[in-house]
């Protein structure tokens, strides 16, 4: 806690203040104000004038109160201890406030990050003489059952180790390591800070070519992401963002999760709070939480911490990526953070751009999305963060600033559609809505893995999608019935694309995850199904006889029948497509229709 007064309390509006008589502060520095210490942050110096956004509840704080520095950025902890933990948007710990102020946070809370107390087994991985420079490991810690964190050296620091202790047990305030540097000997410990509104350094970044693979067919098969990618999930109320967002935190294949509840209502971080201590990692079989990380920040909290928790977030899983791991960021939603930018630049009576959201919004988005990629880091391990963007346009308007901005930095849009969610479609992306610029990138994966004609049959079912497309509006004219056979086909082939593979059960224990080869499996029976009904069709055939056969509803069923390590039951129900059309064909030949 900080005793330097830099200033005094001049004027107040809602989380900004203005300070006068200020001395010896700089541009985004922490301070405190008042005898709560409530945390703060310097956004403008002019003259002996200075901005400040308090990231707590103002009410009660009035002019002449004393502003403390602190000679830091706003930063957060890193080390071992911050998974399994829940934050709020300035990385205090939730639980830590509950057991000292119970239920209700308490302004000017002094919570540290990380437990000063716990022993953390280490091992080292350097020895005394070897030349250690930023990003380097120094040793491991068993942070989880299922994760060996990697003690790193600052990114700041390079020189020569002279000390390192054994391996035994030690808090992380313990000094593990002294290393020699141009500026003297530097101490080096388990933790380190570093601030949130600063990229961390890397080597070099890596093209997006391994895909993220998340078990949702609508969005490995069609709209897929990949590792150090970015992707916008838009949508209205009750279009199901949040629950798109748990599926992909709970089975997609990174190594860890960090989950942004940014400005959310209340119920709905309560239910991510409540049920993801109680999720099982189905990959491990640990506890879910062994590999997340949750930052709490509802509506009713304060606003200016609601745009700080975005970067607390981004900061942690730069963190990780740096030690090697693929992270997965859930910023949920970021048209909150959006909207507590509107107000912070509403209190400093900033000219407003579109619907009164500041001039650099686009801005701000850039450069949380820029933050995500697939990079060397400065150890020489391969990591990357894939951020995936929560967005809540008011009437699921897609049109408004905060999507199309988004749209802009980001090369994969789930659009989620109201009708689809009010017909109980789930997940509700809109396949003609949605695109993935990673298609591309991502192809030469699926070739490497034996599933070469992916690309081929993920083009052939988006161009059946299309053509129902057209035909739909077609039928609401003049109605189905009045359509030729073969265009009748195309709706019944788009029908089943659509009921037995794009639709998905979060909560069927059998096809809430489908793995890759399952999915192309589905994807080849009714693609292969079509082709099959449409060489007949030529022939004269009529479509209620196509209607009419037995194995469609097989087709049907086989998301909720066949598991993932029930692949040969697919080529069972391929052996039965085939048999019933030729059993159709013999049929026509013999006159029978």
């Amino acid at each position: 806690m900080s005793e330097k007064i830099v200033g005094k309390v001049a004027w107040i509006s809602g989380p900004v203040i203005r300070a006068d008589q200020v001395s010896g502060l700089s541009m985004m520095e922490q301070v405190e104000i008042g005898q709560e210490r409530l945390i703060g942050e310097v956004l403008e110096l002019d003259g002996d004038m200075a901005t400040i956004q308090v990231y707590e509840d103002t009410v009660g704080i009035k002019p002449g109160v004393n502003v403390y520095g602190t000679g830091s950025l706003l930063f957060v902890e890193l080390g071992p201890g911050l998974i399994k933990n829940i934050y709020d948007g300035i990385q205090r710990p939730l639980e830590d406030i509950k057991a000292l102020q119970g239920d209700f946070i308490q302004r000017g809370a002094q919570v540290q990050a990380l437990d000063r107390e716990t022993l953390w087994q280490f091992t080292p991985t350097c020895q005394v003489g070897d030349q250690i420079k930023g990003g380097d490991v120094l040793g491991d810690v068993q942070e989880t059952s299922a994760f060996i964190h990697r003690i790193l050296c600052p990114p700041d620091i390079r020189g020569k180790l002279l000390e390192i202790v054994p391996q035994g047990a030690y808090t992380i305030e313990h000094v593990i390591a002294k290393i020699s540097t141009e500026d003297g000997e530097q101490e080096l410990k388990m933790y380190h800070r570093w601030p949130v509104r600063q990229p961390r350094p890397y080597h070099n970044r890596l093209n997006p070519t391994i895909p993220l693979i998340t078990g949702q067919r609508v969005i490995d098969t069609f709209f897929p992401l990949a590792k150090g990618g970015t992707a916008a999930v838009p949508g209205g109320f009750g279009t199901g963002k949040t629950v798109t967002q748990h599926q992909l935190a709970k089975w997609c294949d990174a190594n860890l999760i960090v989950y942004i509840g940014c400005g959310e209502r209340g119920n709905e971080m309560t239910g991510v709070l409540v049920d993801f201590p109680k999720l099982i990692d189905p990959k491990s079989g640990n506890p879910l939480m062994e590999r997340t990380i949750l930052i709490a920040n509802t509506s009713d909290m304060p606003v200016a911490a609601r745009e700080a928790s975005i970067y607390t977030g981004i900061t942690i899983a730069e963190y990780y990526r740096d030690m090697g791991y693929d992270v997965a960021i859930m910023a949920d939603s970021t048209s909150r953070w959006a909207e507590a930018l509107r107000e912070i630049s509403g209190r400093l009576e900033e000219m407003p751009a579109e619907e009164g959201f500041p001039a650099y919004l686009a801005t701000r988005l850039a450069e949380f999305y820029e933050r995500a990629g697939r990079v060397v880091a400065l150890n020489g391990k391969e990591g990357s963060i894939s951020v995936i963007g929560a967005v809540s346009p008011p009437g699921g308007d897609f049109s408004e600033p905060v999507t199309q901005h988004t749209k802009r930095f980001v090369r994969c849009f789930w659009g989620l559609d109201k009708e689809l969610a009010s017909a109980r479609y789930f997940p509700a992306i809109n396949y003609m809505e949605s695109y993935s610029e990673y298609l591309e990138d991502v192809s030469e994966w699926w070739t490497k893995f034996a599933i070469a004609d992916w690309n081929a049959l993920r083009a052939k079912a988006m161009g059946l999608l299309q053509q129902d497309d057209k035909l739909q509006k077609i039928v609401k004219l003049i109605g189905e019935d009045a359509l030729p056979d073969d265009q009748r086909l195309v709706i019944e082939g788009a029908r089943l694309l659509k009921d037995a593979l794009l639709q998905q059960g979060a909560f069927d224990e059998v096809d809430t995850y489908s793995q890759p080869e399952r999915q192309i499996w589905m994807l080849k029976i009714i693609l292969h199904f079509y082709d099959r009904a449409n060489e007949i069709i030529k022939k004269g055939a009529p479509i209620y006889r196509i209607r009419e056969m037995e194995v469609i509803e097989h087709i049907n069923r086989m998301k909720s029948r066949i598991r993932n390590e029930e692949l040969e039951k697919f080529e069972e129900l391929l052996q039965q497509v085939d048999e019933e059309f030729d059993k159709l064909e013999q049929d026509y030949a013999g006159g029978f229709f």
